[in-house]
């Protein structure tokens, strides 16, 4: 169990395991870190890190965690989209997350890695995305009720399949494959998330 810090001291040395933690995922993968790597690069010694942290594994549930509030909030470097235009709401959206998961591509690969030998990882992933899918089910049901999108959808069905969508192009083309150009997949993502509410642009 994670131990959170109770001085400023030990937030800072929590803070910096988790900096070094996720520079070791990504430069030699879950299987190949060491915890040994992990306190070297922090600069602490390796009892600092069970003071926070039981395992490997529950210092990269941290690293994810601060991947997930990032991807999850990655805020809109152009501003905010116009709020009269949903279609523009959705492609800001979906720009944000690209660019956030580019940003994060290496220690997502990682985090799949884990997901498909460890049924804990795999459920938390599932709890993870789930965050999303209720989120964009909300916006949904938000805009049936304006009149703007399909009435007879499942709003949380909706959700799944086009949250479901999005994740897999990012993962196709920004994690395995990591030279798709951004804008394209801004472009195809929003213009199947519009045609499959139905929403077109004023």
């Amino acid at each position: 169990m994670t131990v959170r810090p109770l001085t400023a001291r030990g937030e800072r040395t929590r803070a910096a395991l988790i900096v070094a933690a996720r520079t070791v995922f990504e430069r030699d993968g879950f299987a190949d870190a060491r915890l040994t790597d992990i306190t070297v690069e922090a600069g602490c010694a390796t009892g600092s890190f069970y003071t926070y942290f039981d395992s490997k594994e529950d210092i990269l549930d941290a690293v994810l965690a601060a991947a997930q509030e990032e991807i999850l909030h990655p805020g809109m470097p152009h501003g905010e989209p116009d709020s009269d235009d949903p279609i523009a709401t959705i492609e800001a959206a979906n720009r944000a997350y690209f660019q956030a998961y580019r940003r994060n591509a290496k220690l997502m690969m990682v985090r799949e890695q884990v997901a498909g030998i460890s049924p804990d990882f795999r459920q938390k992933r599932v709890e993870r995305g789930q965050v999303f899918i209720e989120r964009n089910a909300r916006g949904i049901h938000e805009l049936q009720q304006a009149g703007l999108a399909d009435p007879d959808l499942d709003p949380v069905q909706a959700a799944r399949a086009l949250s479901g969508m999005v994740s897999r192009m990012a993962y196709q083309s920004l994690g395995v494959g990591g030279a798709d150009d951004i804008e394209d997949l801004v472009f195809t993502a929003t213009r199947l998330w519009a045609n499959a509410l139905g929403l077109t642009r004023k």
